[in-house]
């Protein structure tokens, strides 16, 4: 059995800077004067935070709410959700896929959605799973705050309520494109993991409008290449039983990294009375047996494409 060589994942770490909010929970049930509940409490998205101070009423088990002002920024971070993070990333084909059939799934693979950010389609079961890892992006400041707002005319102790805001932010997150996920489109149902259903004789077809999409994204260097088989087989397996489906070549792998990781670097959002931008993307082309090593040693990484991309697949 031959051993798996080359780059395994492309990973990287996001710093992103920012001011405001982007990503708020919602009311949030906490103490307010007097010790009684309020619901006019507004919270952004904290890291490990609960609104419960850990001490019970033994008559009733009622559970005490903490304060507003009860928050360790340092503790409790503030982040952005990796779906929020997602959500904008792919913002432009972020509603498509609530119109994917069975009859147009070739135009949902030939696109970004189909190679990198994935999906499942409920009435044909069609599916593709992301080869994009996101974490969330947590903040390192804490330049929290709290703010008491009232609303105009009469005034009322309904009229008040207040939020927990954030001055300047800057967020620290990790990501990774995994290449197992990203090289192969599986088009058989065998293992319940087609991205389409073919017809005999379609696969052809399918491959290429993958590649003239890619082709459409490379740069003048590369020559990307989608290839139809009707057998691939995953290396390392026992009996060879392999699935209809397209292998991309190195060109198209470096193609869409290349396209992904421009999008994240370009990535800003702008809602909820604050905004967030990406201001650097360090990277690292991972052929080490080691998950997400540039978290644990950025001196260890490969910042440069040197070696061919992992090959998990071969024709049978």
């Amino acid at each position: 059995m031959s051993k798996v060589e080359g780059i395994k994942s492309v990973d990287f770490k996001i710093t992103a800077l920012g001011h405001g909010v982007v990503n708020w929970n919602g009311p949030t049930t906490l103490t307010g004067d007097g010790g009684k509940t309020v619901d006019n409490h507004t919270l952004p998205k904290l890291r490990g935070y609960t609104n419960l101070t850990g001490k019970v009423k033994e008559e009733t088990g009622y559970k005490y709410k903490k304060e507003a002002t009860d928050i360790d920024f340092k503790k409790t971070p503030l982040y952005i959700s990796q779906n929020c993070i997602r959500h904008h990333l792919f913002r432009d084909q972020a509603f498509d896929i609530h119109y994917a059939t069975g009859k147009n799934m070739q135009n949902v693979l030939a696109s970004i959605t189909g190679l990198i950010r994935g999906y499942v389609v409920p009435s044909t079961q069609c599916k593709r799973t992301s080869p994009l890892l996101l974490e969330d992006f947590v903040d390192k400041l804490g330049n929290g705050n709290f703010e008491q707002f009232g609303q105009a005319g009469e005034r009322d102790s309904s009229s008040f309520f207040s939020k927990t805001t954030f001055g300047d932010t800057k967020y620290t997150s990790y990501g990774s494109i995994s290449i197992e996920q990203l090289q192969f489109i599986s088009l058989d149902k065998k293992f319940d993991r087609a991205a389409m259903i073919i017809k005999e004789g379609q696969g052809e077809k399918i491959a290429q409008a993958v590649q003239d999409f890619v082709k459409q994204l490379a740069s003048s260097n590369l020559k990307p290449k989608a290839t139809f088989h009707s057998n691939y087989v995953r290396n390392g397996t026992i009996f060879e039983e392999g699935e209809n489906g397209i292998l991309l070549n190195n060109d198209a792998i470096q193609t869409v990294v290349e396209y992904t990781l421009a999008m994240i670097e370009e990535l800003s959002i702008r809602q909820a009375k604050g905004y967030m931008y990406v201001d650097d993307v360090l990277i690292d082309y991972n052929d080490s047996k080691q998950m997400m090593r540039i978290k644990r040693d950025e001196n260890s990484i490969s910042p440069e494409h040197t070696t061919d991309y992992a090959n998990y697949f071969y024709a049978k």
